[in-house]
């Protein structure tokens, strides 16, 4: 496992991240998002329904994984994402700590762009192995600009 590239990653090479989904941070991203549910926001509404507490926003989810993967990729220089699919598999409760992770599937040339796009597939899961949210994506990372 690599916590940290600066290099273009090999097919395989994993990185990761640990967070914890807090009942605080859940309701100020659901709030900035504004996604208004009272399932990221109001704790005895939440604890009455099929999840029996609070749970993170999708967009809450999704932004910490985007992010990090965003932070990853620009540590190998000059990049930008260019397409991303996720799929979210269950609710996250509030207090559960989880990992970000994505594991990198190609790095291929791509003259048109300048660059090297890479694939890979991202996922959130906590210490028992249960998957949050599942993530494929691209991006690509600028071959360098020659010296002026």
């Amino acid at each position: 496992m690599v916590s940290e590239m600066t290099a273009l990653p090999a097919p395989g090479d994993t990185v990761s991240k640990r967070v914890t989904f807090d009942a605080g941070s859940i309701a100020r991203w659901a709030a900035e998002a504004g996604d208004m549910n009272p399932l990221h926001h109001d704790p005895a509404f939440a604890a009455t329904t099929r999840f029996g507490g609070v749970i993170a926003s999708g967009a809450h989810m999704v932004a910490m994984l985007m992010g990090f993967g965003a932070t990853t990729v620009s540590a190998m220089g000059e990049a930008v994402g260019l397409e991303f699919t996720y799929r979210f598999q269950r609710a996250m409760p509030a207090g559960t700590e989880a990992t970000l992770s994505y594991t990198f599937l190609s790095a291929d040339p791509t003259p048109k762009l300048g660059g090297t796009v890479l694939s890979f597939e991202g996922r959130i899961t906590d210490d028992a192995g249960k998957v949050y949210v599942t993530s494929t994506g691209k991006a690509v990372v600028f071959d360098p600009r020659p010296a002026v």
